[in-house]
């Protein structure tokens, strides 16, 4: 018999005794099993088990179809006002002007405050392969505009022909 998730319905419940509380939200204390699902069939509705942490369990008397429903759209909910921390990429080369640099640098603070990582990416081509230098004072100077709500999760390091630094959100 495959194992059922989520509250207990109706012949479920086996327990002898509930706290009951009604469709109108009204407390009956606590009434035998028997009695509270016999309530909920008169009703036409479903004895649902909704605290089983509690001595005796809490039930409900409720349509369940639509519970179920309602619990749906609440983890629905809960699920979109989280956010997920993304990896945004900045790239720059070695003789990036420092308008374009500081450009590059509120679109990283825009991506921090958001909550995301930003992996700085240097990009070398030919012969600036010899001017790594030039790949690491952009490193410093972004880390030094970022400081204030950043800090560096890896230092720079050399990959082939690229140069990684990552920030994160303080």
């Amino acid at each position: 018999m495959p194992r059922i998730t989520g509250p207990r319905i109706n012949e479920r419940i086996t327990i002898r005794e509930v706290q009951l509380i009604d469709d109108k939200g009204e407390n009956h204390g606590r009434v035998p099993t028997h009695f509270a699902r016999q309530l909920a069939e008169e009703r036409g509705l479903d004895l649902v088990e909704v605290n089983d942490k509690a001595r005796p369990p809490v039930c409900k008397i409720l349509d369940f179809g639509k519970y179920k429903y309602e619990q749906s759209k609440k983890a629905q909910a809960s699920r979109q006002k989280q956010h997920r921390s993304k990896l945004k990429t900045v790239r720059l080369r070695p003789k990036t002007d420092p308008h374009m640099l500081e450009i590059r640098i509120n679109m990283a603070r825009e991506f921090l405050e958001r909550g995301d990582k930003v992996q700085l990416m240097i990009l070398f081509r030919g012969r600036e392969m010899a001017h790594q230098e030039l790949g690491r004072n952009h490193c410093k100077a972004v880390a030094a505009a970022l400081e204030d709500i950043a800090k560096v999760e890896q230092a720079p390091r050399m990959e082939g022909r690229r140069m990684h630094m990552l920030l994160a959100k303080k």
